[in-house]
């Protein structure tokens, strides 16, 4: 299992790589050298995570429905290939924008919605295959292994980003992208490599627990009152940790007057401090226990947006960075023991809790992102302070935060499994009568 744990590792690298470019240094060019509004950038980078709900579907679908005898693998390479090709595409139909309105947008649109498909795809397909291959003993470690790779992947992008843009054109944007597309590509193909063992044989389990339509496999998860909460949970979680995305760097080029190179690097900086605080929560977390490992995460990273404000407030961008790199440290320590839980969750019906769980995500990112860009460009159009807009978004985060270590202590996953037990009768039930409706 340890050379398959690092193959799923090279999978999550290499679908996580595409996003660094764009989510860190797309949206600062677009809202900085660009001039192009933060709502309507916040808008066009939540656009993939609108197809999260299809995360569910897919998850159920290749539950039930092998290709070639592989569940997850043609979903994977499908997913990667949208993902390569939308990150190769970006740069150049963003910079239509400011000459053509209208064809930029409609470019633009169908350029990231192929990311966010692609992303989709092969997110519910390496993660359901991660949690059937590593077993309930291995979860932990292969989480551990998976994130690691992908914060070194983000670390390393990030940083040859950072090279590549130190002296900044379009065109020599459009070749970092490229690059970080073939390395994607690479990468994901070496993963791949007779990872899934085929089988001829349909999971009868699968077909059994998992009700045919879309809306009852949503139905299922909401019946369950643990999974129902885990969901609301991971989302007030996330919007405040994956929200800061879009915000982050043009908060420091436009706050701290700081250049493309220089942003870029901060991808580096909160990288470095997630891997380290990753690898910590791989050594707690048997010591303290995954809810713990999680509070603490959460109330690390609420420091780190207090601490970025404070920098705004008196002009330090040192003082900004000790915040990026508390975030960074919180974002790891929550990150790895909330998956933790998660996969703990999943002993039933892999396909569809992770569609489940990975719609939580989807969704805190397009709250997060959305309302964030939008708060700032209303408070910046009131107060003409870019200072004030980014401040109050990250105040938000904050609370939400807060609200979010609430819910922790009500979350319990031996409840959450007695509650899937009890439905999976009802789903057989379910299931006879969307057949009977058809």
């Amino acid at each position: 299992m340890g050379f398959k744990r690092w193959q799923l590792a090279f999978i999550h690298a290499a679908v996580a790589i595409t996003l660094v470019p764009i989510n860190s240094t797309l949206n600062r060019v677009m809202i900085k050298e660009l001039g192009i509004s933060a709502t309507l950038v916040a808008l066009l980078a939540s656009l993939p995570y609108l197809f999260s709900p299809v995360q569910v579907a897919i998850g159920a679908y290749s539950d039930r429905h092998p290709i070639a005898g592989l569940r997850r693998t043609p979903y994977i390479l499908a997913g990667l290939l949208l993902c390569v090709v939308g990150l190769a595409v970006a740069p150049m139909v963003v910079f239509i924008l400011p000459q053509n309105f209208f064809l930029g947008l409609v470019f633009t649109v169908l350029t990231f919605g192929a990311w966010g498909m692609g992303y989709n795809l092969a997110a519910v397909s390496y993660l359901s295959l991660a949690t059937e291959l590593s077993g309930e003993r291995g979860r932990t470690r292969t989480v551990a292994t998976m994130w690691f790779l992908m914060i070194v992947g983000i670390i390393l992008t990030a940083a040859g980003l950072s090279r590549l843009l130190a002296d900044y054109s379009p065109e020599q944007l459009q070749r970092a992208f490229s690059s970080v597309a073939v390395v994607a590509m690479v990468l994901g193909l070496l993963g791949l490599a007779k990872l899934e063992p085929r089988s001829n044989i349909r999971s009868s389990q699968a077909t059994l627990e998992v009700p045919a339509s879309w809306a009852a496999q949503l139905r299922l998860i909401w019946r369950n009152p643990q999974a129902r909460l885990f969901f609301v949970y991971l989302s007030a979680l996330l919007v405040a940790i994956l929200g800061q995305d879009i915000l982050l760097e043009p908060y420091a080029a436009e706050v701290f007057d700081l250049p493309v190179a220089a942003t870029t690097r901060i991808t580096s900086i909160w990288g470095t401090c997630f891997l380290g605080a990753l690898l910590a929560a791989t050594w707690l977390e048997p010591r303290w226990g995954k809810r713990r490992v999680a509070f603490w995460g959460a109330v690390t990273a609420l420091l780190g947006f207090a601490l970025m404000i404070g920098a705004g407030m008196v002009a330090s961008a040192h003082l900004f960075y000790v915040g990026v790199v508390l975030l960074g440290m919180g974002s790891g320590l929550a990150t790895v023991s909330n998956l933790s839980l998660m996969l703990d969750m999943t002993t039933k019906s892999v396909g569809l809790y992770m569609g489940a769980w990975g719609m939580a995500s989807a969704l805190a990112r397009i709250l997060g992102s959305v309302l964030g860009g939008a708060v700032r460009d209303i408070i910046l159009a009131i107060s003409q302070n870019a200072l004030l807009g980014y401040g109050v978004v990250f105040g938000i985060q904050a609370i939400l935060l807060g609200v979010s270590i609430g819910l922790l202590r009500r979350v319990d996953v031996e409840t959450f499994r007695a509650a899937s037990q009890r439905l999976s009768l009802g789903t057989r039930v379910a299931m006879m009568q969307e057949l009977d409706a058809g």
